[in-house]
């Protein structure tokens, strides 16, 4: 009897393989090799992306032969052992505040890194041979938001049996009153495969309400050297209005994004978002998305957005 040489699981930050399963074998069977390494319980995991050959759902009765997945795949799981779920609602106590990005200001360097050769070689490089994944067709005399994931618009790091539990408030309601003005984009610096999971299992990509334009991942980002902080990769803009000049520029685009240095090569276009952390904590309170959606319709009838200073978003509302 064949089996899969070994299913790779990635769960909170953390990769765990599981072996010796036979194609026989059922995904309820797989469930249970996860929870003996990760002891969440097999009912309260969630396989993102994981699908079977002629497009079914999957099932905990599904054979593993059924599946379509290719041998050393990681597979993103969502789940929570028991003990959290008990202190999910606790206030940490004496938890230091992390800070995870540093203040960029405006500056000559933050100039000269917009305009050095280098750096424009490298995005002329990503202009020729990066394809975008388009989702739907841009629309004319639209503006465009582009926005990142993880800690923007969804906790990653909380732990959770749903994605809906860890999408930022008001998400589905900010992005519908977005479309009215925008064509909106997704840019996130992980792979292209853990984009199209996470907006599946938030619901984002087959809203009635709003649709999303195409996303980018991180092969659409370039590095950067900086004197003070050495080493960065970027999100440069130019990416795709090189590449979609007939719809998006520098007059009409702007960037969310919970780290500042994601926008270093655009900073007139770009806006640092609270980070959305503590899901579970947050969710009753966080109304950052909604404050976001005023401020949005707000400028949406500018001719050129570059021109404010979105740092002060909220003086503006």
């Amino acid at each position: 009897m064949s089996v899969f040489s070994e299913f790779l699981i990635k769960w909170n930050g953390t990769d765990y393989k599981i072996t010796n399963l036979l194609v026989s074998q059922t995904v309820g069977d797989l469930k249970a090799e996860i929870n003996k390494q990760t002891n969440v319980l097999s009912d309260r995991q969630k396989l993102l992306g994981l699908k079977t050959k002629n497009g079914q759902p999957v099932t905990n009765d599904t054979l593993l032969d059924d599946l379509n997945y290719k041998p050393n795949t990681k597979i993103m799981m969502m789940g929570t052992v028991e003990e959290k779920i008990e202190d999910v609602n606790k206030k940490p106590e004496n938890v230091p505040e992390v800070i995870d990005d540093f203040d960029i200001e405006k500056n000559v360097e933050e100039i000269a890194i917009q305009n050095r050769e280098e750096n424009l070689a490298k995005i002329s490089r990503r202009v020729r041979e990066y394809k975008i994944h388009v989702l739907n067709e841009s629309r004319p005399n639209k503006k465009l938001l582009v926005l990142d994931i993880d800690y923007t618009i969804f906790d990653h790091v909380s732990h959770a049996e749903r994605g809906e539990e860890l999408m930022r408030p008001y998400f589905h309601e900010f992005l519908t009153s977005a479309y009215e003005d925008y064509d909106i984009a997704i840019w996130s610096a992980t792979s292209m495969k853990w984009i199209q999971a996470k907006m599946e299992e938030i619901g984002a990509t087959r809203n009635p309400n709003y649709k999303i334009a195409f996303y980018l991942d991180s092969g659409a980002m370039i590095s950067v050297y900086t004197a003070e902080y050495g080493l960065l990769n970027v999100k440069p803009l130019k990416v795709i209005w090189d590449k979609m000049p007939e719809f998006y520029s520098h007059k009409n685009t702007i960037m969310f994004d919970d780290l500042r240095r994601n926008f270093l090569m655009n900073p007139q276009n770009g806006l640092r978002i609270e980070p959305y952390k503590n899901a579970h904590l947050n969710r009753d309170k966080d109304k950052e998305l909604y404050r976001l959606s005023i401020y949005l319709k707000k400028i949406s009838k500018l001719e050129d957005m570059s021109e404010i200073k979105h740092k002060y978003w909220h003086k503006y509302i």
